[in-house]
């Protein structure tokens, strides 16, 4: 059976190949616009399309392909913290950013239950979408062993630990973590507590790793009772504050590890009649627009958050495509310093 019979008339992938006299998987790339062909091969090609009237049949393009021309975007945490922390709406940015000029549909999937993580695993094995991004990942999640199970491309922001196995994206939380408590001994702060997010969570180890390398090469000792642990939640920064009010009444500067967890602390500082910053300095990570709109405005880590999104998406858009790429990347951060401290 020759082309024109399987297609019913209509021009084929291959036809136009032996017009523009290159091989069927170059055509195909010119079509999906990539940039792995050169100029005078991506000119052929098109000129053949454009004489043999060639039209890409995407749902056919997409079956041969096994292909569902869709991707997922896996959040495990609960819906009140997905609407509450800005962090997720700037990947959800980032990520429509970067498939803005292609025709690959985003699904979003809160999984924060034992319920819907069932009901996740089931719809993921049905091989429904093309690849996963996978944020805000804990340690022990069950979920990044199931897509590599599964066989599903999969790229996650935030590694589980230093020997994360995924292609993964993040933002260097250590050297960002160091960055603030420097500025802090700088203003002349001595008495430095830290509310850490969650310890299963590698990003919030690696920001407590960070205010004790800093501390350390200043020459402090670290003062165990100065760290407490929350949970990026600002009712968690609320609690974590009060503890260290109760532990070491006259600390002078306080490193939360998020924005969220800063306005927690800067609550609680308040009801216990501390200014900011002339008694507490404060500082926060993220740069979201609560440390914008915070009252004094927040001294906060900036991170890449949108382009951390954008960068995973094409990450992952690569590996669909079996390109192979790099496995890692880790984007600097970077203080910006306001009135809180």
């Amino acid at each position: 059976m020759n082309g024109h019979g399987r297609s019913g008339g209509r021009p084929t992938l291959e036809e136009v190949a032996a017009r523009a006299g290159v091989g069927r998987g170059t055509v195909s790339r010119v079509i999906n616009g990539s940039s792995k062909v050169s100029e005078h091969t991506r000119v052929a090609v098109e000129a053949a399309v454009a004489e043999l009237g060639y039209v890409p049949n995407r749902a056919a393009r997409a079956l041969a392909a096994n292909r569902t021309d869709a991707i997922a975007l896996v959040i495990p945490e609960p819906e009140a913290r997905f609407f509450a922390e800005p962090y997720f709406s700037e990947v959800v940015r980032g990520v429509g950013a970067a498939l803005a000029e292609t025709e690959v549909q985003l699904v979003l999937t809160l999984a924060g239950s034992d319920r819907e993580r069932r009901r996740l695993s089931q719809y993921l094995a049905g091989h429904r979408v093309d690849g996963v991004l996978l944020v805000s990942v804990h340690a022990g999640d069950p979920l990044p062993e199931l897509l590599a199970e599964l066989g599903i491309p999969t790229v996650i922001s935030g590694r589980r630990s230093a020997a994360e196995t995924l292609p993964s994206v993040d933002s260097d939380n250590l050297a960002g973590a160091a960055e603030a408590v420097r500025h802090l001994l700088d203003r002349g702060r001595r008495t430095i507590a830290t509310i850490t997010g969650p310890l299963d969570v590698y990003g919030a180890q690696c920001r407590l790793d960070g205010y004790r390398q800093a501390l350390a090469a200043a020459g402090h000792a670290v003062d165990e009772p100065l760290i407490a642990v929350g949970d990026f939640t600002e009712e968690g920064g609320r609690r974590a504050m009060r503890e260290l009010l109760e532990r070491r009444p006259a600390l002078d500067a306080v490193f939360a590890a998020s924005d969220v967890m800063a306005a927690g602390a800067r609550r609680e500082l308040r009801a216990a009649g501390r200014r900011i910053p002339e008694d507490v300095a404060l500082v926060g990570f993220d740069d979201s627009v609560v440390a914008r709109h915070m009252d004094p405005p927040l001294t906060s880590v900036r991170q890449p958050i949108e382009e951390m999104g954008r960068t995973m998406t094409t990450m992952l858009l690569g590996r669909i495509a079996g390109e192979r790429g790099e496995a890692a990347a880790v984007l600097p951060n970077r203080l910006v310093v306001r009135e809180s401290s």
